[in-house]
C-alpha cells in the first residue's frame, strides 16, 4: 500500500481504499493515420495507443459525434489529435481528396433540415473564393487548459502545423494569424461568444472549413454556465451550417453517468451520442483515505503537506480559496527538515510565473504546492505522488479530477480526502461508499431556460436574421420567445425573419458566467485603482455601504456603493472587525408543476418568487468574532422568478410534537439549512448554486413550508432534482440532524455560512423531530 504507517495509523485516518494497479489495453493506430504522424509520435515515446484512444478517434473519423468519459491522466488528448491531425495536417494533401472538402458532411454523416442554406451558403463561399481547408477547434473552461493544449498539440503534431491560440490575452497579430492560417485554433467559450461569433464574417474560413470541434472539461458545463455554453454551441452549429460546414463534436470529460446522453444535451442532438468509457490506459494502484480532522483542517492539510513532501512524496494539497493557497503553502514550507520546497499555485498569478511552477512541478523540482482548482482546470500534470484534497470539492467529478493527478509507473498513488465542517463531508465519511461505489453525477443543465434563451436568441439574431427552421437548434419555443423579444422592442420582424435592429451588440449584454451582466468594479478612492470586481447577484451582500472589502491581505472599508454605475468606492482600513450582511427573503409560489407524497405530507416542485433585501450588517471582531452592534441598511429589493422544490408541514404534525410557532419556527429554519447541504450529494451543484426560505405561515400554502430553490433566474435544475430525489435526500437530511455529534449545531449540521439572518432562530433537536415526524418515522 502506498499509505505510510504514520498516516494509516493516526486516529483521524477513519477509512482507506485500495484500487490494485490496472494494466493497459493497446490498441493498434488506424489505416487512415499517417506513418508519419505515427513516427512523430513514436519519437514522443507513444509506440502504440491505447484501445480507448483508437475507439474514439475511429468515431470522430466516422463522422460520429463522440462522449470521451474517462479518467484523468487516462489520455483523452491524443485520442481527439489523431483524427484532428489526420484531418488538418495529411500527409499528401489533395485537392479532390475529402480532405479538401470540409463544407460536405464527413464520411458516415447523413445531410440534416437547413440543407437549402447550406447549399446556398456554400455556393456563396465559392463564389467569395473562401478557403475550404480543414480545421478544427477546442474549447477549454479557462484560458490556462487552452494554452497547456496547445504546447501539446505543438509537440504531438508535425513540424509547421499551423496551432493557435486566441483568447482575451491575444494581440491583433495572434488573433490574425489564426483567423487566416491556423489549422487548430484553441479558445475558451467566453471569446468565441464575445468575438468569434459576432465577427463571424472574419472567421469565415475557420467556420466553412470546420471539421472538429473539441469541448474539454465537458462536467464543468452544468448549471446556468452550461446552459449558456449549450446556447452558444447551438450559435456556432447555426452559423457553421450557414458556411457549409458541419462539424463533428467531441465532448471529454472525467469518468460521468450516461455521458452520451449529457453530451448530447450540451451540443443540441435530440439523441444520445456515441460513448467511450472504457478506460484502456494502465493505472498505479491508489489507496484513498478518508480523514476526519480533530480541528481545522487546514492545520492537518499543512501538517501532511510537510511530513509527504519531507518523506520524499511529490505532494499537491488542492484547497477552496487562494488566501487558503498561501497559507497553507507558507506554513508548510516552515515545517520542512529537509529543504525541499513547497510553494502556492492559484489563478491571478502573471502567466509567466505559471509556467514556472508548471515547469518545476513536472521537472520535479518543486516538491510540493498548495493550489486552488486553478491547478485541476489549468494544466495537464499528473504523475504526482499524493493529493491532499481539503474538504469535498462538490461533487465526485471534481474530486476524481483532483485525485487523478497522483500516480505514476513504478510508484503507487496515495489520496487523502480531509473533512471539513459541512453537512455534506459529514454525511458523506458516514457513508463512505457514496464516495467509492457511487458513479459520478449526472451534468444538470437547462438550456431552454428562457432567461437564458432569450438573451441568446437576440445574439443569435444578431449574427444571422432567425427563421422559424432555427428551432432545430433553440428548441421549440424559438417562436415564442423571438415575439416576446419582438414586443419588447429587441428585434424586428420582417416576412424572412426575426432582426437585430439596435446598434449594440447583443452578446455584449451577456455574462456566460452569471446572469447579473457586466461585474461591478471595486474603486479605491484616493487613487482611482480598480482592485477587484463583483458579480451584480453578490454586490448587495459584500460591498454595501461600511461593508468590510478583503482582497490579497489587505481590509478596505466600502464609502459609497453605486450599482448604477457598477461600482464601489472603498478606502484602505484595519477597522478591527469584519461585517456580515442580513438579508430578508420572501418566496411567492407562482406555479406548482408536480406534487408527490412525502412521508405525512407532500413535496412539490414549481416557479416562486423570489424578493430579497439587505436590511443592515453586523460588526464582528476581528479576533474573536463577537458581534459589536447592528447597524440598519436601506437597499433595493431585487425580485427573481426561479424553480424551487417545497415542503409542507401539516398542523396536526406541529400540534402533534406540542411546538410553539417559534419553535416550529426555528425547526423549519435548521431543517432547510441541513437540506441545502445535502443536495449537492444528489445534484451536482454547489450550496452556494441554491438557497432556502422557510416560513411558520407560508401565505401561499396556509402552512408551515419549508423551500429550497435554485439561485438564478429562470432556475439550473438543481432544486428540479431535488424533487426527483426528496425521499433519499429527506432521509440524509434526517439523518445528519440525528447523528452529528454536537448538542445546540454546528456547520457538520445546521450553521450555514449563507444565512441571511447570521443563523439567528435555529432549533436542531425540534428539526430532528419535525423531519421524523415528515418522513412517519
Amino acid at each position: 500500500m502506498a499509505v505510510p504507517e504514520w498516516l494509516s495509523a493516526n486516529p483521524s485516518a477513519i477509512h482507506i481504499d485500495h484500487r490494485d494497479a490496472v494494466p493497459g489495453r493497446p490498441g493498434q493506430w488506424p489505416a487512415w493515420f499517417g506513418a508519419a504522424h505515427r513516427d512523430r509520435l513514436a519519437g514522443h515515446g507513444i509506440e502504440s495507443p491505447w484501445a480507448h484512444q483508437v475507439e474514439a478517434a475511429e468515431l470522430m473519423h466516422a463522422g460520429r459525434h463522440v462522449a470521451i468519459a474517462t479518467p484523468t491522466a487516462s489520455g483523452k488528448t491524443l485520442a481527439y489529435l489523431m483524427a484532428i491531425i489526420a484531418a488538418t495536417a495529411p500527409e499528401n494533401p489533395s485537392p479532390a481528396g475529402p480532405a479538401a472538402q470540409p463544407g460536405t458532411a464527413p464520411p458516415g454523416r447523413r445531410g440534416r433540415a437547413g440543407a437549402g442554406r447550406a447549399a446556398t451558403a456554400t455556393a456563396a463561399r465559392s463564389l467569395l473564393g473562401i478557403d475550404r481547408e480543414p480545421t478544427a477547434l477546442y474549447l477549454a473552461p479557462t484560458k490556462a487548459l487552452a494554452h497547456d493544449q496547445r504546447r501539446t498539440a505543438r509537440a504531438l503534431g508535425p513540424d509547421r502545423w499551423p496551432v493557435a491560440v486566441v483568447d482575451g490575452d491575444s494581440d491583433a497579430a495572434a488573433r490574425r494569424f489564426a483567423r487566416e492560417h491556423a489549422s487548430y485554433v484553441l479558445t475558451n467559450p467566453d471569446m468565441l461568444h464575445h468575438a468569434i461569433l459576432p465577427r463571424h464574417g472574419r472567421w469565415a474560413r475557420l467556420l466553412g472549413g470546420l471539421r472538429y470541434v473539441v469541448i474539454d472539461e465537458g462536467h464543468r458545463y452544468r448549471g446556468v454556465f452550461g446552459a449558456q455554453v449549450a446556447c452558444v454551441i447551438r450559435r456556432l452549429r447555426r452559423l457553421c451550417r450557414a458556411y457549409g460546414s458541419d462539424p463533428v463534436f467531441v465532448v471529454a470529460s472525467a469518468t460521468a453517468v450516461s455521458p452520451g446522453e449529457s453530451a448530447a444535451r450540451l451540443i443540441g442532438e435530440p439523441e444520445p451520442i456515441a460513448e467511450v468509457t472504457r478506460d484502456g490506459s494502465p493505472h498505479p494502484a491508489r489507496d484513498v483515505v478518508l480523514w476526519r480532522p480533530e480541528g481545522d483542517v487546514y492545520a492537518d492539510a499543512t501538517t501532511l503537506l510537510a511530513r509527504l513532501v519531507d518523506a520524499g512524496r511529490q505532494t499537491i494539497a488542492f484547497v477552496p480559496s487562494r488566501a487558503q493557497s498561501e497559507l497553507v503553502a507558507e506554513r508548510a514550507a516552515s515545517r520542512l527538515r529537509t529543504g525541499r520546497r513547497i510553494l502556492a499555485y492559484r489563478s491571478g498569478y502573471l502567466d509567466r510565473d505559471r509556467r514556472e511552477l508548471e515547469h518545476a512541478l513536472v521537472a520535479g523540482e518543486l516538491n510540493g504546492v498548495a493550489a486552488t482548482n486553478a491547478l485541476e482546470l489549468g494544466v495537464n500534470i499528473s504523475g504526482m505522488d499524493a493529493v491532499l484534497v481539503c474538504g469535498f470539492p462538490g461533487t465526485l467529478a471534481s474530486l476524481w479530477q483532483q485525485a487523478g493527478r497522483a500516480g505514476r509507473a513504478d510508484r503507487d498513488a496515495l489520496v487523502v480526502l480531509l473533512a471539513s465542517q459541512n453537512p455534506l463531508d459529514a454525511y458523506l465519511f458516514a457513508h463512505p461508499q457514496l464516495i467509492f461505489d457511487a458513479p459520478v453525477e449526472r451534468t444538470v443543465l437547462t438550456p431552454q431556460n428562457p432567461h437564458v434563451l432569450g438573451p441568446q436568441l437576440a445574439a443569435a439574431a444578431q449574427e444571422m436574421p432567425l427563421e422559424t427552421a432555427d428551432e432545430r437548434w433553440f428548441g421549440p419555443a424559438t417562436a415564442d420567445l423571438a415575439d416576446r423579444l419582438t414586443a419588447a422592442g429587441l428585434l424586428r420582424q420582417r416576412p424572412n425573419g426575426w432582426f437585430w435592429p439596435r446598434p449594440e451588440r447583443a452578446a455584449d449584454a451577456i455574462g456566460l458566467r452569471g446572469l447579473g451582466g457586466r461585474p461591478l468594479d471595486i474603486v479605491e478612492s484616493d487613487s482611482g485603482r480598480v482592485l477587484g470586481q463583483v458579480d451584480v447577484e453578490a454586490a448587495d451582500r459584500s460591498v454595501f455601504p461600511g461593508a468590510v472589502y478583503l482582497q490579497q491581505g489587505e481590509q478596505y472599508v466600502v464609502d459609497e456603493y453605486a450599482p448604477a454605475r457598477r461600482e464601489a468606492l472603498v478606502h484602505r482600513q484595519r477597522p478591527g472587525y469584519h461585517t456580515q450582511p442580513l438579508s430578508t427573503t420572501q418566496a411567492r409560489i407562482l406555479h406548482e408543476d408536480a406534487r408527490k407524497r412525502f412521508g405525512t405530507t407532500h413535496v412539490a416542485t414549481g416557479d416562486v418568487e423570489l424578493i430579497t433585501q439587505v436590511i443592515g450588517y453586523l460588526r464582528r471582531d476581528e479576533q474573536t468574532g463577537q458581534v459589536w452592534d447592528e447597524t440598519p441598511l436601506e437597499l433595493d429589493e431585487h425580485r427573481m422568478v426561479t424553480k424551487a422544490t417545497w415542503w409542507t408541514v401539516p398542523q396536526r404534525i406541529i400540534e402533534e410534537l406540542g411546538f410553539s410557532a417559534v419553535m416550529a419556527g426555528n425547526a423549519a429554519h435548521a431543517v432547510e439549512h441541513t437540506a441545502i447541504g445535502l443536495l449537492p450529494a444528489f445534484a451536482p451543484c454547489d450550496r452556494w448554486d441554491i438557497g432556502g426560505v422557510s416560513m411558520v405561515v407560508h401565505p401561499d400554502t396556509e402552512l408551515c413550508t419549508i423551500i429550497v430553490h435554485d439561485g438564478v433566474a429562470g432556475g439550473a435544475g438543481f432544486a428540479s432534482r431535488g424533487y426527483e430525489v426528496a425521499d433519499e435526500w429527506g432521509r440524509a437530511t434526517l439523518e445528519r440532524l440525528l447523528t452529528c455529534d454536537c448538542f445546540d449545531g454546528c456547520p457538520a449540521c445546521i450553521v450555514s455560512p449563507k444565512c441571511g439572518n447570521a443563523n439567528q432562530h435555529l432549533d436542531k433537536q425540534a428539526a430532528g423531530r419535525l423531519l421524523a415526524a415528515l418522513l412517519g418515522d
